[in-house]
Formats: C-alpha cells, sequence, structure tokens
C-alpha cells in the first residue's frame, strides 16, 4: 500500500495563507479597477449631468462679456470720448463673470472633465442661443 505521505501542518498553513494572500490582492486589484472605471467614464457623466448646463451658461455669459470688452475697447482706440471710457470700465467690471466661469472650468477638470468635455457643453449653449435668437428674428420677420 502506497499511501501519499501526509502534508505538514506547516505546508498546510502556508499554502492556505498564499491562498488569502492572492485573494485578497484579487479583491484589491478589483476595487482598483472598478475605482477607475468610475473616475474615468461615470464620474465625467455625472458630472456633465450637474454642472453642465450651469457652465454652458457662463461660457455664454463670459464670451458675450469678452466681446463688449473688445467692442468698447476698440471704441476707445478709434473714437475717444467721455462715453467710450465709462463703457470700457463697465465692460472691464463685467469681466468679472469670467472669474466664476473660470473657477468652475478648473472644477470640472479636477472631476475629470477634459477640454473637449468642456468645449462641447460650452459649444451647446452657444448654438442653442443662436438657433433661439434666429428663431425670434424669422419670427420678428414673418409678423
Amino acid at each position: 500500500m502506497d499511501e501519499a505521505p501526509p502534508q505538514s501542518l506547516v505546508t498546510m498553513r502556508s499554502d492556505a495563507l498564499r491562498s488569502r494572500a492572492l485573494l485578497t490582492l484579487n479583491i484589491m486589484a478589483l476595487i482598483v479597477i472598478v475605482a477607475l472605471g468610475f473616475r474615468q467614464f461615470v464620474q465625467p457623466t455625472i458630472v456633465k449631468a450637474i454642472y453642465g448646463g450651469r457652465y454652458g451658461e457662463l461660457v455664454f455669459q463670459c464670451d458675450n462679456v469678452m466681446k463688449e470688452h473688445l467692442i468698447a475697447k476698440n471704441r476707445m482706440l478709434t473714437q475717444p470720448s467721455d462715453d467710450a471710457v465709462r463703457a470700457l470700465n463697465a465692460a472691464e467690471v463685467g469681466l468679472i463673470e469670467c472669474d466664476e466661469y473660470d473657477s468652475m472650468r478648473k472644477r470640472l477638470i479636477s472631476y475629470g472633465l477634459t477640454d473637449n468635455d468642456l468645449s462641447q457643453l460650452g459649444l451647446a449653449v452657444i448654438e442653442q442661443r443662436e438657433a433661439d435668437v434666429k428663431a425670434v428674428v424669422q419670427q420678428s420677420l414673418h409678423h
């Protein structure tokens, strides 16, 4: 009768510890993969849904303020006057609105959104506003 030699208690404990360690490492790797997947794919989608509308509005507002500032600055250069100075000063104060846009942009980037994501959010609002303006103009032309 050839019987297999009995495993020593030390070997059995060593195998059990090795199995437990491998299981623990696999679970930790799974947790890391799920967390990274959430950060990469799920979190940006949630952030866009929560902050996308407000960010787009801030893009639109800042864009308008910057245009007004450019117009006032050019007017000051081409037609200097007291009114032009007041308009330029008012436009420069209006640029403060761009600070909220800049802060939100930085926050959204820290939440995982890319420059492309932010561009899409901003363009969506600008295009919608342009479509609204075109509709109002068309409607006023038909009345």
